[in-house]
């Protein structure tokens, strides 16, 4: 899967592996424990997060930058790597934003961080590596100047921008199930980043098409 072969079909069906893996994790822990994010958040995390590491860093370690200098294998390093350094930044935004630090709390945090950090830390270590000039372009919040960029940036920030949507109910005098911390960060962060998924193509589409445009 190379990076000239990469369009908006093959960025729909790689991200439709990922959701898969989401899915596949949901299923698997309810079946099996009968567990959900309301009833067991902690297990049904852990979960998706197993599921869904070997799908991202598999898939997101084919369509590495430098081809030339760093091989599959290393790109799975990356990714490899990358999922506890996603995790940390996570969890301490997480905590400095208001997120419980209870011992209670901790296993779901630590896998809320994981599942976080594949959402959107770990496509980008597979692919960029340590390339200085990628990070601070992706950190800059730049206009994606390519199919790749638009494939992790679009889910990414959806997620992100999920995540903090679903934290607002929380302080709610409510008193739903649903509102313990990472419940609804967890939902809000896995449909934000569904969402970017689904939209990510759409913009690589129209991405494609101007470029061809401009080329006529």
């Amino acid at each position: 899967m190379g990076k000239a072969q990469i369009g908006a079909t093959s960025a729909l069906a790689l991200h439709s592996l990922c959701a898969a893996g989401l899915a596949t994790g949901y299923w698997l822990s309810h079946s099996l424990y009968s567990s959900s994010l309301i009833t067991d958040p902690a297990r049904t995390l852990r979960f998706l997060t197993v599921c869904e590491a070997p799908i991202v860093i598999f898939l997101f370690s084919w369509l590495r930058r430098d081809h030339d200098r760093c091989s599959f294998i290393k790109a799975v390093g990356r990714g490899l790597i990358g999922l506890p350094i996603g995790a940390l930044i996570n969890a301490f935004g997480a905590i400095v934003l208001g997120a419980p630090v209870g011992l209670k709390y901790w296993p779901a945090t630590i896998y809320w961080s994981m599942l976080m950090s594949l959402l959107t830390f770990v496509p980008a270590a597979c692919v960029f590596g340590a390339s200085k000039l990628d990070w601070q372009h992706v950190l800059s919040y730049s206009k994606p100047s390519n199919v790749v960029d638009y494939m992790l940036l679009v889910p990414a920030n959806g997620a992100i921008l999920g995540a903090w949507l679903g934290a607002w109910p929380m302080p709610l005098d409510w008193e739903r199930p649903w509102q313990e911390w990472p419940i609804c960060v967890s939902y809000g962060a896995i449909a934000g980043h569904l969402i970017g998924m689904l939209l990510s193509p759409v913009l690589i589409f129209l991405h494609q098409r101007h470029i061809h445009t401009k080329t006529e």
